[in-house]
């Protein structure tokens, strides 16, 4: 598994209702949240792919190396997993979602942690 340096803060929100995924090797990360250098970044919630910043318009991009970087046999089997930060606004969930549709990334997985929501 590819170790990822994470730009953005990533506190996960709490589910009492959680599955582990099986095969962790058939996951693509696509992390959301505030900076972790606000000061150079600001604050309004990013999206990480990777190692880097991205935009919304680069999500499709994104799948397509990943599905590329697969065995055949498993490119249908890929879930994205989404680690976004707990006050990131809905908004930029969406957008991203959306592209997700549009690359034909219908797996989709929201991580959490265990334990009782707020």
């Amino acid at each position: 598994m590819r170790e990822v340096t994470l730009r953005v803060k990533v506190q996960l929100p709490k589910a009492t209702e959680i599955q582990k995924l099986e095969k962790k090797s058939l996951v693509m990360y696509i992390y959301m949240g505030p900076p972790n250098n606000e000061a150079l970044y600001g604050t309004e919630s990013r999206i990480q792919l990777n190692d880097q910043y991205a935009r919304v318009e680069d999500v499709p991009e994104f799948i397509a190396r990943e599905r590329e970087a697969r065995n055949e046999a498993d490119r249908n089997f890929l879930t994205t997993s989404l680690k976004v930060h707990s006050e990131t606004k809905m908004g930029v969930v969406t957008d991203v979602k959306q592209e997700l549709r549009k690359a034909g990334a219908f797996r989709i997985n929201y991580s959490t942690l265990k334990g009782e929501s707020k």
